[in-house]
């Protein structure tokens, strides 16, 4: 039997796909970034073909790079930027409007209407996430209120709604498949963490129709074949989670307490917490971590959505930098942040905060600020935002992190590594596989594939280690000075 696992990790900015083996070494790997669309202030969106054809092409290229053909493999994983929004009809499989990306905020208002409407106290209880525009739900009605036609096609069975995973395995069976698993189902604000299954009590309140829901499956098993015009074999579906809880299985984070931070276009903290849902009081999100056949594992998340997209704006919307690779370079080159702080609140803050009108902040800046500052603070934020989080968390679960597993393309970054441990005060952890979402896919894949047995045949070893090595006052006082630049950029869109 091959022990070849196909891994697509559909991000927001692009899509990777590499082919693993049963020692999850990376036989093959391709690449390619989509489009991102900005129609509005604080709106954005994706074309749900655009990632598609990208897709197949970075599997072929994978498939290439491995010397590899579709028949050689055991199974494909996938994993998703989450919440991510896409309608299209059954008839022709097409698309009603473009995907609405999960940092969008148009649904705003909806939120508010919600809220005016008493039903956020039983949204939160029922689902284990704040009525907020980042959610799938608002998005679809979104949709359903603002598109032509849309609501009476959906009231008569004729839309269907996924999350990227449902798309791409909808794409990858030929339209034969409509179905998720519990990772992304959680993140709609539709499924019920209590009843593991979509909420009719919700559907019935928010005006959407069961009939555009997908079926819910188990993260690890068959969700459905390829077919041909796909791949020149038939192929099973067999491992699916959203990208964040992908994260947190591949980074065998198998046992409550164990934690990841993955630092991608957002940062996304989850701890596990085992197989009882804790609802959170301070800001985090309860939601389902996995499924692997023998019901739900459960996690706490902090969302935040804007880390390495502030690289990227330094890269395209400033020009301060030609490539992201330069960001560590250009913030070690000045010995600290000048006292200066950027918090990138370019469309709201998450998790603690979860105020959609915040907006973008540098401040402290006087003559003497450089690139320099202005890119060390760019990472800085990403761990002050991080702290902002693990304190969040541990008031919950009453447990203070005791050492944090990193991932992500900016944790590449010593730096950022380095003022993690710092500001959090434990050790943090980086592996040398950095593709932890793909690895994670892969091993819900092989695990139904038969090329492990169960969670305990995956083995996880740290490349780096990074222990705290600034003064508690010192980490302290940086981020008292963080917390009053977050202030300055709470509710700014609402004046």
């Amino acid at each position: 039997m091959s022990d070849l696992i196909l891994a697509i990790d559909a991000g927001t900015t692009g899509v990777t796909a590499v082919i693993m083996d049963g020692t999850t070494a990376i036989k093959g790997r391709g690449y390619s970034e989509f489009r991102q669309h900005y129609p509005k202030p604080g709106w954005v969106e994706h074309d749900a073909n655009e990632i598609w054809d990208v897709t197949t092409g970075v599997v072929r290229a994978a498939l290439d790079d491995a010397q590899a053909v579709a028949s050689d493999l055991a199974g494909i994983g996938i994993t998703n930027q989450r919440e991510t929004t896409v309608v299209w009809d059954n008839s022709s499989g097409e698309p009603i409007a473009p995907a609405i990306v999960w940092q969008c905020r148009r649904s705003a208002a909806i939120c508010e209407r919600l809220k005016s409407q008493g039903l956020e106290s039983d949204l939160r209880a029922r689902t284990g996430l704040v009525c907020d525009p980042y959610f799938s739900a608002t998005k679809v009605m979104w949709y359903l209120e603002n598109i032509d036609g849309a609501r009476a096609k959906a009231d008569a069975g004729e839309l269907a709604f996924g999350t990227i995973d449902s798309w791409l395995i909808y794409k990858l069976t030929g339209g034969t498949a409509h179905v998720t698993e519990p990772s992304n189902a959680s993140r709609t604000m539709l499924y019920s963490l209590e009843k593991a299954a979509w909420d009719p009590w919700i559907l019935q309140r928010l005006g959407i129709p069961a009939s555009m829901l997908p079926r819910v499956a188990p993260s690890s098993g068959t969700f459905g074949e390829t077919t041909a015009g796909v791949l020149d074999a038939s192929v099973p579906v067999c491992g699916v989670a959203g990208d964040q809880q992908a994260a947190l299985f591949g980074q065998a984070c198998f046992e409550p307490g164990m934690a990841k931070n993955t630092y991608g276009t957002g940062s996304f903290l989850l701890m596990n917490t085992g197989s009882e849902p804790m609802l959170s009081g301070h800001g985090m999100l309860t939601t389902a971590a996995w499924d692997l056949g023998d019901g739900l594992v459960y996690a706490l998340e902090g969302a935040i959505f804007i880390t390495g997209a502030a690289i990227q704006w330094l890269r395209d919307g400033l020009g301060v930098i030609s490539e992201a690779s330069e960001t560590g370079p250009l913030a070690t080159s000045v010995s600290d942040n000048g006292d200066t702080y950027l918090v990138p609140a370019f469309v709201g803050l998450g998790a603690p905060h979860w105020d959609p009108y915040a907006r973008g902040a540098y401040v402290g800046i006087t003559r003497g600020t450089t690139k320099g500052h202005l890119a060390r603070a760019a990472v800085e934020a990403m761990a002050y935002q991080t702290r902002d989080v693990a304190e969040a968390m541990a008031k919950d679960s009453g447990t203070p992190l005791q050492e944090l597993r990193v991932d992500g393309g900016a944790s590449v970054m010593d730096l950022l590594c380095q003022f993690q441990a710092d500001m959090l005060g434990v050790e943090v952890k980086r592996p040398k596989n950095l593709e932890t979402t793909a690895q994670g896919a892969a091993y819900l894949a092989g695990l139904s594939a038969g090329i492990w047995s169960s969670p305990a045949d995956i083995t996880w070893t740290p490349d780096a280690t990074f222990e705290p090595k600034m003064s508690r006052d010192q980490a302290d006082s940086l981020y008292a000075r963080w917390q009053q630049a977050v202030q300055r950029s709470l509710s700014w869109a609402d004046r």
